[in-house]
């Protein structure tokens, strides 16, 4: 009998964008793969207010996307990521949206289950936005950064650039610490974001990244690809 694929989803408590989960969770399920949602603490992930405002994504997306976070049981109901096995999974995604920047990317055990997933030969990752700073802080099993040498998309200081005000503050009035390109680009990695292109999928071995919203639905179809199996 075969076994069902299955992936861990990495999300933030300190605001997730919508589109950049929900995507790729919705589409992975559909596909037949089971879901695990792990937070760094256990509590429910922690939506970006501004991922669900009709005005900024659209009422399709802010309808569908505050739909799924309200009533998933996944999502409602995560596990601790100290408390999850990163290398019983077939792939680890990791949603993006600022939020990430306090959290995800700053945490040990997110960081752990990036680089099993990535070194072990067996597994993917996709990492998405924001979330794509975690490999700046990674290091792999040698002790270098992880993402030196690798070839890489996220979201760009061209786009942060229109968000941020001079004081470098986010509309939520928190201060952003680190642009998301500056720290890969610093710990090597092969930046590229194609900004004259509509979407952005980079795939690099068993790292698959991915630069925003507009980029998570085909993101989630590279990577079912990349696992072999069929939307």
């Amino acid at each position: 009998m075969l076994l069902m694929a299955n992936a861990l989803f990495i999300v933030s408590e300190e605001g997730y964008w919508g589109e950049e989960c929900i995507e790729p969770l919705t589409t992975l399920s559909d596909a037949g793969v089971e879901i695990t949602v792990a937070t760094p603490s256990g509590g429910p992930p922690v939506i970006d207010e501004q991922s669900v405002d009709p005005d900024e994504v659209g009422e399709e997306t802010a309808t569908h996307v505050a739909e799924v976070h309200e009533t998933d049981e996944r999502l409602r109901n995560p596990e601790a990521l100290a408390d999850v096995t990163p290398d019983a999974y077939d792939a680890v995604v990791f949603p993006g949206g600022h939020g990430t920047v306090w959290d995800i990317n700053q945490d040990r055990h997110a960081r752990a289950a990036l680089r099993t997933a990535v070194e072990d030969g067996d597994a993917k990752a996709l990492v998405v936005c924001h979330a794509v700073g975690i490999l700046a802080f990674t290091r792999d099993s040698d002790g270098g950064f992880l993402v030196s040498g690798r070839n890489v998309t996220g979201f760009p200081n061209a786009w942060e650039d229109g968000i941020v005000t001079e004081q470098e503050l986010l509309p939520d009035g928190r201060k952003l610490p680190y642009w998301v390109e500056d720290e890969l680009n610093a710990a090597g990695g092969n930046w590229d974001a194609e900004l004259d292109a509509e979407t952005s999928v980079t795939v690099d071995g068993d790292l698959i990244t991915a630069r925003g919203p507009s980029s998570s639905h085909e993101a989630a179809l590279v990577l079912l690809d990349e696992m072999g199996i069929s939307p």
